[in-house]
């Protein structure tokens, strides 16, 4: 079985090399040969460790080609025991994999240097070895450039040659700190990948427009270093919008704008919130505030939520950095303690106000976020029967309830900051927003129990609904910048009244429902029929060998006892005297009177 494995698993190893690209010709010597570079080159980074930043293993992949090009094409540098080095010319060009194997060259030496610079950054001396490796990747472009230079490479070859050529140059000059010629290397870069997008089909075209998009925040950062100062805003639009760079970008462009954030927070002083101007000393709090503004433009701009979420959370990791430097700075005074008062003033000191508003803004985002997240899933329980048939699971009313309990809790902590304690205009915007909140968290619970048919409950929630949408609109009155930023009530008093038509209809039709296979012993109507023949009921039950017809054994009925009859007249009737017979019925004689002696009588 292994000798027959062997074949098999050689053929699959070769067969990349057999076939380096899709449209490049390998016959005889004079056809024009084709080599899609950056396909090719896209396509090994994605497939062997570049999409989870693996250079490491992309190099390992590099070598392993090199060798099975060089054997497939009989290419050989000496033996094992000694070298013998060879350079590819422009008369052995009978096969593209020969550009391949140069191509392959350069892009080990260029994994190779971005592994050194992830290395670099606990190692500093390994930036030699980087920069050494990335003269060696422009060393292999330029001999591929010259090989492509050739009659016997079409004019697409040339340019992409040319283009990976001026890449990699413009990367060894930005690591440099050349910004000019890696500025004008660049430059040269898109404009070639630009015309051959503009050449070739939309498909085609997509690849040569990544690579564009690619490289333009190093040109944006190599036209500040010169000195346009716009390049910045650009480049920190760029970073909000993407959600940042990658490879040499990356770091230079996040030290950048810390560096242009700690220049203008050495003029920032002061903060004014609510009425009180509060000095900000600490240099981490100015860069954070400094920074907010185009953080929250940017979320403005953006538009999608996946976005959204990600600038929400850099906002509020952010936050929570700026509030640790504020509370080392609570703790290392000794006079504050938990509430921080100002001597005889009654207030809280600023460095406590600091806090307060430093929170004020983390909850604030906090708040904002949730209710994007909310309304993305009212959103996607639209969309409910669709994501059903995409095999995920649907989104459900307890997820939104979940969000506007965060939501609530948020809002009990707002109220609770030192310094807005006695500020009413604060506390009943707060007060206004928890009603709000209140009534939409009220409304999907609501229609939670829709879902399960609990009619009952549901209608007494909803009418919970109104009654807080219609003490929002009273406490609101004509002021309407309160009710600005919150969603709107009156959307969802037209959607509860909705709801409940909606509700009562269900309901109604629910209880007139009769379930076609009911057994006997379900059926909850108990009497017979001889008891409601006046009812029309459709009754099943009726033509099984089981009908209740009458009821047996009858049920027991009351009747009246015999009557009693007592003779009340008798007691007051006069009877005749007897006594003149019963003188007639007595005897004289001895035997008489000794009968009447011992009570013999007759």
């Amino acid at each position: 079985m292994a000798a027959e494995r062997q074949p098999v698993t050689n053929a699959e190893e070769n067969k990349e090399n057999e076939r380096p690209t899709q449209g490049g010709k390998t016959g005889a010597l004079g056809d024009t040969l084709g080599l899609e570079i950056l396909q090719i080159i896209k396509e090994s980074q994605q497939q062997h460790g570049l999409r989870h930043g693996d250079f490491q293993r992309y190099r390992g992949y590099c070598s392993r080609r090199m060798r099975r090009l060089r054997k497939t094409l009989n290419f050989k540098m000496g033996n094992r025991h000694k070298f013998t080095g060879k350079k590819i010319t422009v008369e052995m060009l009978s096969d593209n994999r020969y550009l391949l194997l140069v191509l392959m060259d350069a892009e080990r030496a260029w994994s190779y240097a971005m592994q050194l610079k992830m290395e670099a950054n606990t190692e500093p001396r390994k930036r030699f070895h980087l920069l050494s490796r990335l003269r060696k990747a422009v060393k292999y472009a330029e001999e591929l450039e010259r090989l492509c230079d050739s009659d016997r490479v079409d004019a697409k070859t040339k340019l992409e040659a040319q283009a990976y050529m001026a890449y990699l140059n413009g990367m060894l000059q930005f690591e440099n700190q050349h910004w000019e010629d890696a500025m004008k290397a660049f430059n040269k870069c898109k404009t070639i990948y630009e015309k051959l997008a503009s050449a070739f089909t939309d498909e085609q075209a997509v690849l040569y427009n990544q690579r564009v998009d690619e490289i333009s925040p190093n040109i944006r950062y190599c036209a500040y270093n010169i000195g346009d100062k716009t390049a910045m805003n650009e480049l920190m639009q760029m970073r909000l919008r993407t959600g940042g760079t990658e490879g040499l970008m990356a770091e230079k462009l996040e030290a950048l704008i810390s560096q242009t954030r700690a220049k203008q927070a050495a003029t920032m002083s002061e903060v004014e919130w609510r009425g009180r101007t509060v000095p900000v000393k600490i240099d981490k709090v100015r860069i954070f505030l400094l920074g907010l503004a185009d953080t929250e433009a940017a979320i403005a701009q953006a538009e999608d939520e996946e976005t959204k979420e990600r600038l929400f959370e850099t906002v509020l990791s952010e936050c929570r950095d700026a509030i640790q430097g504020v509370r080392e700075e609570l703790k290392s005074e000794q006079r504050q303690r938990d509430v921080l008062l100002d001597g005889e003033t009654g207030k809280v000191s600023n460095i406590q106000f600091l806090h307060s508003y430093l929170s004020h803004i983390k909850l604030s985002t906090a708040i904002r976020r949730n209710e994007s997240m909310a309304s993305a899933l009212q959103k996607a329980l639209l969309r409910q029967p669709q994501a059903e048939e995409d095999g995920k699971r649907s989104p459900r009313p307890q997820d939104l309830i979940r969000l506007y309990d965060i939501i609530l809790q948020n809002l009990a902590e707002l109220t609770q900051l030192p310094g807005l304690e006695d500020d009413q205009s604060f506390q009943k915007e707060i007060a206004l927003k928890t009603l709000v909140y209140k009534a939409y968290r009220c409304f999907f619970i609501a229609q939670s129990y829709v879902l399960v048919k609990k009619w009952s409950e549901a209608l007494v929630l909803y009418d919970r609904v109104l009654k807080y949408a219609k003490e929002v609109r009273n406490k609101a009155g004509d002021g309407k910048k309160s009710l600005k930023d919150l969603p709107d009530v009156q959307d969802l008093i037209m959607q509860v009244n909705a709801e409940k038509y909606s509700m009562h209809a269900a309901a109604i039709l629910d209880s007139s429902e009769v379930p076609e296979d009911i057994s006997p012993l379900q059926v909850k109507e108990s009497k017979p029929l001889s008891d409601r023949l006046d009812n029309f009921f459709l009754d099943p039950s009726l033509v099984t060998k089981h009908a209740s017809l009458v009821r047996f054994p009858p049920d027991f009925q009351p009747i009246p006892c015999k009557p009693l009859f007592f003779d009340l007249a008798l007691n007051h009737v006069a009877l005749p005297s007897l006594e003149d017979k019963l003188e007639q019925k007595s005897k004289s004689g001895l035997t008489g009177y000794i009968k009447g002696i011992f009570g013999f009588r007759s």
